[in-house]
């Protein structure tokens, strides 16, 4: 990072940033941002642009170290390896000098879906509404796993970088089509075909309920120095909307990367455009 520096300011970039602080006479700090978790931050795709991390460097000007990997879950990213290089990244600070101002941390959708979503997701029956489609003890016990990777986060941030402030995102409420990318894939409709669901709008409306479920305990957790960036709803509910049933095409990363933008915005208004 050190190396790649402060990327160059956009024209216009407002009353905020390295523009106002240079003429206000202030050295201006660009924020020093961590990244860690799943495709969402980091999509391989070929010519297709990145995930969010790569889009929201663009808006903000500044580099990010991005630690994520494609199909990552909590449970190993709070595991032992990545886990202790997540701590040494916080103890040791920004390879630019000074502390991470910000981690970002996209993890937990990877955790819920694929083959063992047939574990949480009962039987189609035409006279239950979608949230009785949930085993709920045992999709519980499953989001209880997701929840104890981002209390060990959090608590890690505590002991390594208390001032680092953490962002978090729900994702948005996926379409069980039945589309994969490069070999990998579908995550969601075989569950749905052995469960006998008539229909994609079906088995949209259970994924939705257990992404609900999945923001509400991420909000319980925001606090001081947490934030949690409300991402559900924000896709228009088509196909056209996903280049496949996890993740969002282009115009929807860009959304999200905007949402980011935003919320980081209103957290530090004097070093953002």
């Amino acid at each position: 990072m050190k190396a790649r520096g402060t990327l160059p300011p956009r024209a216009g970039r407002g009353e905020g940033g390295a523009e106002a602080a240079g003429e206000r006479g202030e050295a201006f700090a660009p924020l020093q941002i961590l990244a860690e978790g799943d495709s969402w931050f980091e999509y391989p795709v070929p010519l297709f642009g990145g995930g969010i991390v790569p889009r929201l460097e663009r808006r903000l000007g500044v580099p990010i170290l991005n630690l994520a990997k494609t199909g990552d879950e909590v449970r190993f990213m709070l595991g032992v390896e990545e886990r202790t290089t997540l701590t040494e990244r916080l103890t040791n600070g920004s390879p630019a000098g000074g502390d991470w101002d910000l981690l970002l941390f996209s993890g937990g959708g990877n955790d819920i879906v694929d083959n063992p979503m047939a574990l949480w997701v009962k039987d189609w029956n035409p006279t239950q509404p979608p949230a009785a489609h949930v085993n709920q003890p045992r999709f519980a016990a499953a989001l209880a796993l997701v929840r104890a990777g981002y209390e060990d986060l959090i608590a890690i941030r505590d002991k390594c970088s208390p001032d680092t402030h953490l962002i978090f995102h729900g994702y948005d409420f996926a379409i069980p089509d039945g589309r994969g990318i490069c070999k990998f894939g579908p995550w969601l409709k075989p569950t749905f075909g052995l469960r006998n669901f008539p229909t994609i709008a079906s088995g949209q409306a259970v994924v939705s309920e257990m992404l609900g479920q999945f923001e509400a305990m991420l909000e319980s957790l925001s606090g001081p120095r947490v934030t949690v960036v409300r991402t559900q709803g924000v896709l228009a509910p088509q196909v056209s909307s996903w280049h496949n049933e996890l993740h969002p095409a282009k115009a929807g990363f860009e959304q999200f990367a905007d949402l980011f933008h935003q919320k980081i915005k209103q957290l530090f208004p004097a070093r953002v455009a």
